[in-house]
């Protein structure tokens, strides 16, 4: 499930990039900041989202990147209504629906690690309890 779930978002965040770098330093759809150091945000994480996703590496791995990320995307979200401009790094600052979406990733992110934790520590202890 995490792995899945890093396979999209990391396509959908490169794909944000590759819009946002194409459509240069404006709003996007009238609500989101385009600027080029986000944009290369987004294609490093999505990129790191997708490397992960899509490698055959171990499962825990994938979980170690997506919580990172999603604590990043969590605290970047906190922060954009607190100071707009992440201290100088984004001229035009975040609208409020940059922030929500920031938070809105990092809590998806920390969700899906917690629900596969949780499933597997059920698959673990679940048969050891039943025998009780």
């Amino acid at each position: 499930m995490v792995r899945i779930y890093a396979q999209l978002l990391g396509l959908v965040l490169i794909l944000v990039g590759l819009v946002g770098l194409l459509l240069g330093e404006r709003l996007w759809l009238g609500v989101l900041n385009v600027d080029l150091f986000e944009d290369i945000v987004h294609l490093v994480t999505g990129g790191l989202l997708a490397f992960v996703g899509f490698s055959e590496r171990g499962g825990e791995y994938a979980r170690s990147v997506v919580g990172g990320l999603g604590l990043i995307y969590l605290l970047v979200g906190l922060l954009g209504f607190v100071v707009p401009t992440l201290l100088g790094l984004l001229p035009h600052g975040y609208s409020v629906f940059d922030n929500l979406l920031h938070l809105a990733l990092g809590v998806a992110s920390i969700a899906v690690i917690f629900y596969s934790q949780a499933g597997r520590t059920a698959g673990r202890h679940g048969p050891r309890m039943a025998r009780r």
